[in-house]
């Protein structure tokens, strides 16, 4: 199995081609990379500026070029001998008209092969749903669109299709005769019965009327293309059955201020597969599964065999063929059985790296059975976070937040808040359906029948609203002792809070928890099947009411509100950090580790840099009390509301000493990436705004709040206070992005480098960390290292330590010590993992680690928490600041060791970190001698 050294996340789109690709690829080489990490590549919705809107995965996104740009991209990777991590989708599809197999169900109905790969129930028990599929895309009520002539019957090449702005869905095959047996026999008088035009034209009605069904699929296909083709043939070279076509569909499509010229169309679409509808029913009334609660996102039954098969055709062709060598999943959670999944994805892909993406709380472990590599990191990324913010500080920092903010909830509450928000206005339909089916379970069963309908949705929603992770993994083989775990802790809370609901809450977790039967019985597979979309719907509800909304909310110190994150855990202390280090390097040695990613909520250096506030709570308590002081004026107030109010004026200020530039002319266009966040931020957070219904004079004010407060045109005395403060911090948020990048490429895992991430990353949420990366920059910088590393080192390190500002620090750290990782695999991809003690006076402020194999030994060697340390501008370096701080090395190491930085020698067995630390402020030391 080829192991990536190192993975450099690529998000593809129409503006980052394969061409663009293909540019990078030696830069991304010399750089230390091993292997790119790409974005999905299959043809997606148009215009997609991410990939998961998938229309077709058996095609290759033309958006990104051509096939020669693709093989032109393939050739470069084989060239410099590098793989290709590639990111899939089995989870989802988009909900669109270039979706041509969910097109294919709403042309044939019940005779398409693909009714069932998407995941609908289409025996709904709501009769206006039973063999419908929603479209819930309407921007208003059905009938008010519908008299607005917003929906409308369309006929080209392709066939009649109902058309709602750029939404065309196709008419079902059956309805054709319907729109043209219309006024059928003023054709007749028009043309003649005799004409060869109408006797064609009879000719398609016949073969519309004689479909086969059944299995003959093909046949069915093949007679509808004819059917098709003999239509558009007649409907181009007649005039007469040109006209008869254009007034039918006129007249279908009704007169505005006639409502009763609406009643043909209106039957019509009765008749459809789809039901067109206000996007807002899909909330209370649905009968397909979602990603999340988004309408325009519909789930695949990747447990149907040939649902997967279809939908992998071309990844599998990609891994046989090359190039790629590895596979990323998305959203692992969402899927039915996620065991089968991977074990099917296993055998078919062959012995190629895998990882998942899957978020775990601090305390859970990834499945051990599932036959993967590891994950996408984030666990990694939120433990190392951790280290660098202060825990000792943390009732001081409650103390302020509620101070200033006014904020009283805790981050517990307002998850459970949140979640139960959530299934009362998003998710409704979905709850709905998992209650429905749960009272069917009990209408078989004595000890059940009585259990109401609202009950059990009731005690439902307090289990989901309590449920302390994503998921649990419950399957036909029955629970994990960690399943039964989240269950019982769930419902455990669930009674505290409502003991009234004790025997519905305690029949569901009976019934979640039951042993498999050796031979199920229906009623067994029933159970099985509830059980299973339990687990469906715990993901996206915790996703939502975590994810996208407390971490928006809860603003004790936002460097800690990032996915995968516990806003509620102040940090992480060192000992901590140790065990997670060893039990990766016992268990998935090989799982991605990544500092920063695409749905990161900040990037890796605004973190780095708010980090350092938990170090400084009283300087950071003065601040925020003359700043407030300082803006006050500059706040509006609307309809009672203060803007902002003071949780979201806590939290912008967080947010601008993570972020502001370093560069002054960049403040332009800073200004107004702070504004569109913001308003996300509100809408996300879902307190004063929220996506369903935007409170526009709210979020108007909160933007005129930031550009007044960042307004460098006219006096400002609030810029004159906080840009001090701001450098500062950012003085000492460079130190945290060295060290935890430099962990992140020696510890167990495989660094994995967000696009544009080897400079400072001060991006936000998305949209914002998906802007072009200036790749010739890159590229100039790396060619300039690389040549000044092997004229004098340490006039390169001098320099690099005088322009911090731009970057180029953390460029040479990563070149470097990607370059020793690659000469040095065996220690990173197999080592041990070994703690090393501190001894002397900043013992608390180095983080120190071994990584060996057989007789390869590598030492880390990092800072932290250097406000007590150096002072603003100093660099933390020689022994006039760590004076007598060692590293101890324990019996049986190398007695000689290079810095691989500095190319410095030292040996001994215990190393001073002011020789450790002479020049530069991080050491990656490697073995010069065997022990």
């Amino acid at each position: 199995m080829p192991i990536p050294t190192a993975t450099y996340r690529i998000q593809f789109s129409k503006a980052f081609d394969f061409q663009a690709a293909s540019d990078i690829i030696t830069y991304l080489a010399d750089l230390g990379i091993s292997c790119i990490y790409a974005s999905p590549i299959f043809k997606a919705r148009k215009g997609s500026l991410h990939g998961y809107d998938i229309v077709d995965p058996s095609r290759l996104n033309p958006e990104l070029g051509s096939i020669t740009d693709f093989e032109k991209l393939k050739a470069e990777l084989q060239k410099q001998h590098m793989g290709w991590l590639q990111d899939i989708v089995p989870n989802h599809m988009a909900f669109d008209f270039e979706n041509k197999m969910l097109m294919d169900v709403f042309e044939n109905g019940r005779h398409s092969m693909y009714r069932h790969f998407f995941d609908v129930d289409w025996e709904h028990p709501l009769g206006s749903l039973q063999g419908k599929l929603p479209a819930p895309f309407l921007g208003g009520y059905y009938g008010q669109s519908l008299e607005n002539k917003e929906i409308r019957l369309e006929y080209a090449e392709t066939g009649f299709s109902v058309n709602y702005y750029d939404q065309a869905l196709p008419l079902k095959i059956d309805s054709y005769t319907d729109v043209l047996t219309f006024r059928s026999s003023a054709l007749r008088t028009r043309l003649g019965e005799d004409h060869p035009h109408f006797i064609k034209f009879l000719a398609v009605l016949h073969i519309l009327n004689t479909l086969p069904s059944g299995n003959a699929v093909k046949d069915r296909c093949e007679q509808i293309k004819v059917a098709k083709y003999m239509l558009w043939e007649l409907y181009c070279r007649n005039p007469v059955i040109r006209r008869f076509v254009d007034t039918n569909i006129e007249m279908f499509n009704g007169e505005k201020g006639n409502p009763e010229s609406f009643r043909h169309i209106d039957k019509l679409l009765d008749e459809q597969v789809f039901r067109l509808s206000y996007w807002k029913v899909a909330n209370e009334e649905i009968n397909y599964r979602r990603f999340f609660h988004l309408n325009d996102f519909i789930c695949l039954r990747m447990e149907d065999e040939a649902v997967f098969d279809r939908t992998h055709t071309l990844i599998f062709k990609l891994i046989e063929d090359g190039p790629v060598s590895g596979l990323r999943v998305d959203h692992i959670d969402g899927l039915y059985d996620p065991a089968i999944y991977l074990r099917r994805l296993r055998k078919k892909a062959g012995d190629i790296y895998l990882v998942v993406e899957k978020i775990l709380d601090r305390t859970e472990d990834l499945v051990p059975l599932w036959p993967v590599q590891g994950t996408t990191g984030y666990e990694f990324m939120n433990t190392v976070n951790g280290l660098f913010c202060q825990s000792n500080n943390a009732d001081r920092f409650s103390t302020i937040y509620a101070s200033f903010s006014g904020f009283k909830n805790s981050a517990t509450d307002l998850v459970y808040e949140q979640k139960k928000h959530i299934m009362a206005y998003h998710m409704k339909g979905d709850l709905d359906n998992l209650a429905g089916h749960m009272k069917r379970i009990a209408g078989r069963d004595r000890y059940g029948k009585d259990f109401t309908r609202h009950g059990l949705n009731r005690a439902l929603k307090e289990i989901l609203a309590h449920f302390p992770v994503y998921r649990t993994y419950i399957n036909h083989h029955g629970s994990s002792p960690s399943d039964q775990r989240y269950i019982q802790t769930a419902a455990k809370a669930a009674l505290r809070r409502h003991p009234g609901l004790r025997r519905e809450i305690d029949y569901i977790t009976s019934c979640l928890l039951a042993e498999p039967q050796a031979q199920p019985s229906p009623a067994e597979e029933d159970r099985i099947d509830f059980v299973l979309t339990f687990q469906q719907f715990t993901a996206p509800l915790m996703a939502k009411g975590f994810e996208d909304t407390l971490l928006y909310h809860y603003n004790r110190l936002i460097s800690l509100n990032e996915v995968g994150g516990e806003p509620y855990h102040f940090g992480c202390s060192l000992d901590a950090f140790h065990a997670f280090n060893r039990k990766r390097a016992a268990l998935w040695p090989h799982s991605l580790s990544a500092t920063a990613t695409h749905d990161a909520k900040r990037g890796e250096d605004v973190r780095a840099r708010i980090n350092v506030l938990s170090e400084l709570p009283d300087e950071w308590h003065r601040n925020l009390e003359t700043w407030k002081k300082l803006n006050s004026g500059k706040k509006k107030r609307v309809g009672g509301n203060i803007i902002p109010d003071g949780n979201g004026e806590y939290f912008l200020y967080q947010t601008l000493i993570g972020s502001f530039p370093f560069d002054k002319s960049d403040h332009p266009e800073y200004v107004e990436r702070i504004k569109t966040y913001g308003i996300k931020a509100l809408r996300e957070a879902n307190v004063h705004s929220n996506w369903l219904a935007p409170d526009i004079d709210y979020e108007e004010g909160f933007v005129a709040f930031i550009g007044e407060i960042l307004d460098v045109v006219k006096e400002n005395p609030f810029l004159e206070r906080f840009l001090p403060f701001c450098r500062r911090i950012a003085h000492y948020g460079v130190f945290n992005s060295l060290s935890q990048t430099l962990i992140k490429i020696t510890a167990p895992g495989l660094p994995d480098f967000y696009q544009g991430t080897e400079l400072w990353d001060l991006n936000l949420v998305d949209p914002d960390n998906r802007r072009s990366v200036d790749f010739d920059q890159r590229k100039a910088y790396l060619k300039e290292i690389r040549e000044k590393v092997r004229r004098n080192i340490h006039d390169t390190i001098e320099e690099l330590r005088n322009a911090k500002e731009d970057g180029r620090i953390k460029l040479f750290l990563i070149h470097m010590a990607l370059e020793a990782r690659n000469r040095n695999r065996e220690i990173f991809l197999n080592g041990n993992y070994t703690p090393l003690a501190i001894n002397g006076r900043f013992k608390d402020n180095i983080i120190a680690f071994a990584r060996f194999h057989i007789n390869q030994w590598c030492l880390t060697i990092v800072p932290r928490f250097l406000t007590s340390v150096i002072k603003a501008g100093e660099y933390p370096l020689g022994s006039h600041v760590w004076f007598d701080t060692e590293v101890v090395l324990p019996d049986g190491f190398p007695y000689q060791w290079k810095n691989i930085f500095t190319a410095e020698l030292l040996s001994g067995r215990s190393l001073r970190v002011s020789e450790i630390l002479k020049d530069f402020p991080v050491a990656m030391l490697m073995s010069e001698d065997r022990p």
